[in-house]
C-alpha cells in the first residue's frame, strides 16, 4: 500500500484496533481537531412534512 493511501486510512475506524496502527495520542490529537458538523443534522421528518402539506396529498 502507497503512503498517499495508507495515510488516508490511518484514522479509519475498523482499523483502530490493528496493533500499532495509530498512537493513541494520536488519535486523540486527531479526534480533537475535527470541525463540529452539528449544523448538518437533517430536520426532523415531522418538521418538513408539516412545512410542505402538498407533498403529503396522494395524487388524483
Amino acid at each position: 500500500m502507497n503512503r498517499t493511501a495508507q495515510n488516508k486510512m490511518k484514522f479509519d475506524t475498523r482499523l483502530q484496533g490493528r496493533r500499532g496502527w495509530v498512537d493513541p495520542k494520536e488519535l486523540e490529537d486527531a479526534i480533537g481537531s475535527l470541525e463540529d458538523s452539528a449544523g448538518n443534522l437533517a430536520e426532523d421528518e415531522a418538521d418538513s412534512m408539516e412545512a410542505a402539506p402538498e407533498a403529503n396529498q396522494e395524487p388524483s
